[in-house]
């Protein structure tokens, strides 16, 4: 008998709030990597630093190299002094100073409201309701808003990370290999935050392939899934992209029989998104709202470098789909008893 459709509590496993990590380890790649196999089974303790001890000359490292910026905007509302968090998800019309935002908490901001920035420099007004907390609004500011950003922004830190903002977060809530002409996303890979130049540089050498997608992480990560049937869950559309040289490269490798290590959940949705019905990656760009979830019936072999995610996070559905439930909650529950640290700062995960 085929097994059920899988239930959000199915993947839940309490994390205990030590646990979570509050801060970056000192250096990227002294993190600890948990490796899961699929074929047998079993799950074993490992560091990051042996990462490239598992990929072999001729494999190919696919990595997702979106910018983070600094998108998180703390105002007050107008005509008293509650602090609203503003998250920019995108810039709509530049002209109409348009955005597309998430705001914090949603049951105070209503269309027609102002939230004051700057110290009463810039506001935005609420002018539309997207989603339970998604708005759009039309900022004073005119022109490029990128100045004022860079200024006052913060990065968009989860919410579970409870410490207040520090300027460290800006240079390590962001990958050493972001391309610094894509800097729309409201957060980085997570997965690829553990990489440093010098082993990039060392996994090159040795002779693997490392080849970019780029997939712009959007509201999804602000939009947790509220509901029991995780198959009701719709995501939110993101700008990707998978050109044709990456495209090359990792159906080259697929048909001699070489790995593909992707790294970060949003790397293997960029991928999915250019898959055609022949199992062959094609060069595609584009608007994706692709959701995996299981069962999923992958195009392509791969094996994932990932986080550990919140249970309520599209990221740990698709790694579900990838490990399979049961092997996903019994990784995690080794990985708590062992003392991982969790989340976006927090050590690695290698499903092979």
């Amino acid at each position: 008998m085929a097994p059920g459709p899988v239930k959000l509590s199915d993947l839940y496993v309490p994390i205990p709030p030590a646990s979570i990590a509050q801060q970056p380890l000192p250096k990227r790649d002294n993190s600890r990597m948990l490796v899961a196999d699929r074929s047998s089974g079993e799950i074993r303790d490992d560091k990051f630093k042996n990462f490239p001890k598992y990929v072999r000359p001729g494999d190919v490292l696919v990595l997702n190299d979106t910018k983070a910026f600094p998108s998180h905007l703390i105002g007050v509302k107008e005509k008293g002094d509650t602090r609203i968090d503003v998250y920019l998800i995108r810039e709509l019309q530049r002209a109409e100073r348009l955005w597309d935002i998430v705001v914090e908490p949603a049951r105070k901001v209503r269309i027609g409201n102002r939230v004051f920035f700057d110290g009463g420099r810039v506001y935005c007004e609420i002018i539309e309701n997207t989603t339970t907390r998604g708005r759009i609004a039309r900022f004073s500011y005119e022109g490029d808003m990128t100045p004022l950003i860079n200024r006052i922004g913060l990065m968009a830190l989860p919410q579970y990370i409870t410490r207040e903002h520090t300027d460290e977060d800006r240079e390590r809530f962001q990958t050493v290999f972001a391309h610094p002409t894509k800097r729309f996303a409201i957060a980085p890979p997570t997965a690829g935050l553990h990489f440093t130049k010098e082993m990039l540089k060392a996994l090159a050498k040795q002779g693997v392939q490392i080849v970019y997608v780029t997939l712009h992480i959007g509201q999804c990560i602000l939009e947790p899934i509220e509901m029991e049937d995780i198959s009701k869950y719709r995501m939110f559309s993101e700008y990707f992209e998978v050109s044709r040289d990456v495209a090359e490269t990792v159906n080259k490798a697929l048909k001699s029989r070489k790995n593909v290590y992707v790294v970060s959940c949003s790397t293997l949705r960029a991928l999915e998104s250019s898959v055609l019905t022949t199992n062959m990656l094609k060069p595609n760009r584009g608007w994706t709202d692709k959701y995996i979830f299981p069962p999923y019936d992958f195009k392509f072999n791969f094996r994932l470098l990932t986080n550990f995610h919140p249970h309520n996070s599209t990221s740990l559905v698709l790694i579900s789909a990838v490990a399979g439930s049961e092997l996903l909650v019994k990784s995690y529950r080794h990985a708590v008893k062992e003392g991982y640290r969790f989340f976006a700062y927090g050590d690695a995960m290698l499903i092979i």
